[in-house]
Order: structure tokens, then sequence, then C-alpha cells
């Protein structure tokens, strides 16, 4: 409990630097980007895109918390830029928790499959498939179970190929980001 307590600590502590924070300036603005022109809507319940590769790489390189804060303040910005549907702070409830989980899954620790498998396995399973499907249930009042198979079957496809292209990204951010300082060298990536 105690290294849970601590690793929170630490990522408390990226807040105050200023690099930290004008990097994950440059990361909302490419999530925007990515989620304007990168995204595909299959339906009004699914969407497929690459808008969340940024959030990552603040969760890898800041942790739990400051993943937390990026990923809510980065939901409603992307709303506000590009409103689709209703404000529904359900939403930004699971950006924020699926920052916590990849934050706590990923800081500060070695880049292995393991790791990347079961962060996408818990935000897909929890997050995706169980709260977002709540939240379109109760938002636009469809029977959670006529909406819960498709998301089930495209979070199973996405699941392998999600967990590909993050752990490739983070071995790239991770040489990236020690050559730039943003890493302590204990941190074997």
């Amino acid at each position: 409990m105690k290294k849970v307590i601590e690793m929170y600590k630490a990522s408390l502590k990226e807040l105050s630097v200023t690099r930290n924070v004008v990097f994950c300036g440059l990361m909302a603005a490419l999530a925007i980007v990515l989620g304007m022109v990168a995204s595909i809507s299959i339906g009004q319940y699914i969407r497929i895109g690459f808008s969340g590769l940024p959030n990552r790489m603040v969760d890898f390189l800041f942790g739990p918390v400051v993943g937390c804060f990026f990923g809510g303040a980065l939901d409603v910005l992307k709303y506000l830029m590009k409103p689709e549907g209703p404000f529904f702070f359900g939403f930004t409830l699971n950006a924020m928790l699926s920052g916590i989980i990849y934050g706590s899954i990923l800081y500060r620790k070695p880049i292995r499959w393991k790791r990347i498998i079961l962060a996408e396995l818990l935000v897909k399973l929890f997050i995706n498939c169980v709260l977002n499907t709540l939240w379109l249930s109760m938002l636009y009042g469809n029977a959670f179970m006529v909406l819960l198979p498709p998301r089930i079957l495209k979070n199973a496809i996405m699941l392998p190929i999600d967990s590909v292209i993050l752990y490739f990204s983070l071995n790239y951010i991770g040489q990236a980001a020690k050559q730039f300082g943003f890493v302590k060298n204990k941190m074997a990536v």
C-alpha cells in the first residue's frame, strides 16, 4: 500500500514541472487533431479512433494522478471543440478512470506485454463495455443488454490491435522521453 501512495504522490509532483505541463498541452492538441481526422464512427454507439494514444503517453510518463486530470480536462475540451450529442459527465468520469488505470499499471514500470494487455483488458472490460454501455443506455434510453453485444465484439477485436499499437508507441515515447529527460534512468524502457 505504501508503494501505491508513493506512486500517487510522485505522479502529483509531476504537475509542478513546467516541461511536463507543456508536454501535456502538446498531447492534448494531438489528441484533438487525431479525434477530428482519425476516427471512424460505426453507427451511433461505436467509434474507432486513435485519439486516446496521447492520453496513454501522458499516463505512462506522468502517472495516474496526471492521467486522471488530463483525461477529464481533455474530455471536456474535446466536447467543447466538437460536440457530438449532449454532454454527459459519465464519459468524463470514464476518461478519468482510464487515466488512473493506465497510469497505475504503466507509470515508472518497464514496458512489458503483460502490463500492456492487462491495462487494455481492464479498460476495455470495465470502462468501455460496462460503464460506457451503461451511460449510453441511460443517455439514449436503450436497453443495456441490446447495446452490450456489439460493444463487446468491438472491444474484443480492438484488444490485440490496441495492445500492439500501445506497446510500440510506449517503447518509442519511452526512448524519446529518456533522451529529453522526462523519465529517470531507473525506469527500464
